[in-house]
């Protein structure tokens, strides 16, 4: 079951979800818009690694704003701290950043449960597309779960800023 707009405002409210900063300006109908950080991360290997560490860079965002190009992924990061150990929080693309053909998050839209962090958003644009920090490009909603939860207590935990791919740490565990 989502969670409404009032229903996020009041949830917050009694502690039960971590949106920081909170403005109520940014409560949709069931969700809250999600601004753009003030910094990128960029792979610079021609060739990505499942099995080992990519190297990238950083890029700060200038004010004139920074042109994702469609050949590329770019790490961004929400300026808000976010989740929840009641709720399980979904990053969406809001929808007048989609109709620029730019995907916020590409394919890893769901936050475990008991994850809080700032979020990292996974873009792409299918051609060319200025973003600028504060730009509010994304959405989370909230879900109840049903069953035992379990909280999340992962590598990515208190993520501060755009997070780098670790998916080669999980290999590493299953081979040692």
């Amino acid at each position: 079951m989502i969670l409404t707009g009032p229903q996020i405002t009041r949830e917050h409210a009694l502690g039960r979800l971590v949106l920081t900063p909170f403005d109520e300006e940014q409560v949709q109908p069931n969700s809250y818009n999600l601004a753009l950080g003030p910094t990128l991360v960029r792979y610079t290997d021609a060739v990505l690694d499942t099995r080992r560490e990519n190297a990238f860079e950083t890029i700060p965002i200038p004010d004139e704003g920074f042109v994702l190009t469609p050949d590329r992924i770019y790490l961004g990061a929400s300026v808000e701290v976010l989740g929840s150990d009641h709720f399980v929080p979904v990053i969406r693309s809001r929808s007048g950043a989609a109709r620029l053909g730019m995907f916020v998050h590409v394919t890893a839209d769901l936050i475990d449960i008991g994850s809080t962090g700032q979020t990292t958003f996974q873009l792409h644009a299918v051609q060319p597309v200025r973003v600028h920090a504060g730009d509010r490009l994304a959405q989370v909603t909230f879900w109840r779960p049903q069953g035992k939860v379990v909280l999340y207590d992962g590598k990515y935990q208190g993520s501060k800023g755009p997070q780098p791919s670790q998916i080669h740490r999980d290999v590493l565990k299953a081979t040692a």
